[in-house]
């Protein structure tokens, strides 16, 4: 049996990221986001948006880069030594390359962002793949009542992403209806001829 490269196939859907010659492809569609995007609801529009379906894919692929999905295989890195054998001295434990690092502490950021209640749903749905349904017994969630929380977790982990921004970049102020030059008033006292301080 031969191992399926990227270069193999010609599905469209997983050609967009295909890896280097020779390293396995990997099928997009098997993801349940995916599943979930492709399917339209009773009004015809997809059940999750290309917005929450990117900010699930990127949760995902830096849950994968950090390497802390579960292993299936020996790990012999540990037993063997950084260093080649020696065990003992600075630097004889296991060591993470700083880019894994890296996206370990964007995944603790994006969790602790979206807040505990929604991250549980993020990593068994967009890291561990678990379906909709297996989560929702695993939880003991009514039925059909993980795609909601689902989407919700999706927008507040696109707004932490920065993707599909309501406001101006580099603005931490909240926005307001009324037009620019409007000033509110205490007690309904005009300060038309006072300076307003920016």
């Amino acid at each position: 049996m031969r191992r399926l490269t990227c270069s193999d196939h010609d599905r469209a859907a997983s050609s967009d990221a295909c890896p280097a010659a020779g390293q396995p492809g990997q099928n997009l569609d098997e993801s349940p986001l995916a599943w979930l995007r492709r399917r339209r609801g009773k009004d015809g529009v997809a059940l999750i948006s290309d917005m929450q379906f990117m900010a699930g894919e990127r949760l995902r692929a830096d849950f994968t880069f950090a390497q802390l999905g579960p292993r299936v295989t020996a790990n012999w890195d540990a037993a063997l030594g950084a260093s080649g054998g020696r065990r003992s001295g600075p630097g004889g434990g296991v060591e993470i390359a700083d880019h894994v690092m890296g996206a370990r502490v964007r995944v603790a950021a994006a969790l602790k962002a979206v807040g505990p209640e929604l991250a549980g749903i993020l990593l068994d749905v967009c890291c561990f793949l678990k379906g909709i349904e297996d989560t929702e017994r695993s939880v003991g969630w009514p039925q059909r009542s993980g795609k909601v929380v689902l989407q919700l977790a999706l927008s507040a982990l696109a707004r932490h992403y920065g993707m599909g921004e309501t406001r101006p970049q580099g603005t931490s102020q909240p926005l307001h209806w009324g037009t620019a030059d409007f000033r509110p008033s205490i007690n309904g006292a005009e300060q038309a001829d006072q300076p307003v301080a920016d």
